[in-house]
């Protein structure tokens, strides 16, 4: 379907996420006429100044680029911009309510998640946590709550058992990109009508916390294997022994050899295989010492000698 007439779209966008879908939008031949993104935030060591993902990707294509700390004191300048239509995608900014009311075709978000389940700020990570089989796409029109707008299209994803969330992440802002291209059009021309989600299956995706990294080894080893995967590229899955944190980047879940009835957090093994709950067993794979570098499992036991069979990982 063709790009209906636009005379200008702003998009609002901040993470490596957002960037296929400007880039698809520019490839659809929609107007760009302005990028809202994050203010540059301090990284590294030296605490330089960073350009967010989106605010580059703007660069390349001379689009102008605007990084209000609050859309509230932005709310003029969008005006000037007189926008048909506002695209939104992981802007990290509930928008207020004169922006939400500014474009005649609304503010369009593309959510990582199949609405109403996983509302919130971290619906990959919680979709790989829950265990799902699938997960998706939602376009939607945005209204004053937390992703609690009408949607208008959706596109599913399945699951595989080893999905990582780094990987989730490059899978669903290829699949977003795609997506959006392909209904926008119907969106702006009425045949894709906005509907109210239901409230059954509503669920949220709070951001994480540091304290949700810990693996507790009284867990099912499949519980804690989903942990591994879904919090890789985040805080990351770790425990605590010997005064050290060891943050744990692959783990496999298997059956406990010998005794099932192990304490929790024993090692089984001399190679990282530990003790879980229901007689289950988590064979860890790849790991990251604090103040090291990646290492395998059997590196990293030759390193740590309260890392050998029998000695108990605690909780």
């Amino acid at each position: 379907m063709p790009v209906p007439p636009l005379s200008s779209v702003v998009f609002m966008g901040t993470p490596a996420f957002a960037v296929p879908c400007l880039e698809h939008l520019l490839e659809a031949g929609y107007p760009i006429s302005a990028v809202y993104t994050q203010p540059p935030r301090p990284k590294g060591r030296g605490q330089h100044l960073h350009k967010s993902p989106i605010h580059l990707s703007a660069d390349t294509q001379s689009i102008p680029v605007f990084t209000p700390p609050s859309l509230r004191r932005a709310v003029e300048g969008l005006q000037t911009l007189k926008p048909d239509l506002i695209v939104v995608v992981a802007y990290g900014q509930l928008l207020p309510p004169q922006v939400l009311a500014l474009a005649p075709f609304g503010c369009v978000n593309v959510h990582a998640s199949l609405l109403p389940r996983w509302r919130g700020a971290a619906p990959i990570q919680r979709a790989l946590l829950a265990g799902d089989a699938q997960t998706g796409i939602s376009l939607m029109r945005m209204d004053g709550g937390l992703d609690t707008g009408p949607v208008f299209s959706q596109i599913s994803l399945p699951l595989s058992s080893h999905m990582t969330a780094p990987a989730l992440l490059t899978d669903l802002s290829l699949l977003g990109a795609r997506h959006l291209v392909e209904a926008l059009p119907g969106y702006l021309a009425g045949t894709l009508l906005p509907v109210p989600q239901p409230q059954e299956g509503l669920t949220l995706a709070p951001k994480l916390k540091p304290h949700e990294g810990r693996l507790v080894w009284s867990e099912p080893a499949e519980v804690l294997e989903r942990q591994v995967r879904a919090l890789l590229g985040s805080g990351g899955a770790w425990f605590v022994r010997g005064g050290k944190r060891f943050k744990v980047l692959e783990a496999q879940h298997d059956t406990a050899p010998g005794d099932v009835l192990a304490p929790p957090g024993t090692l089984l093994d001399d190679g990282l295989l530990v003790a879980c709950g229901g007689g289950s067993a988590l064979r860890i794979v790849t790991l990251t010492p604090e103040g090291s570098r990646p290492m395998a499992a059997s590196a990293c036991v030759l390193g740590y000698g309260f890392l050998r069979k029998g000695e108990a990982l605690g909780e």
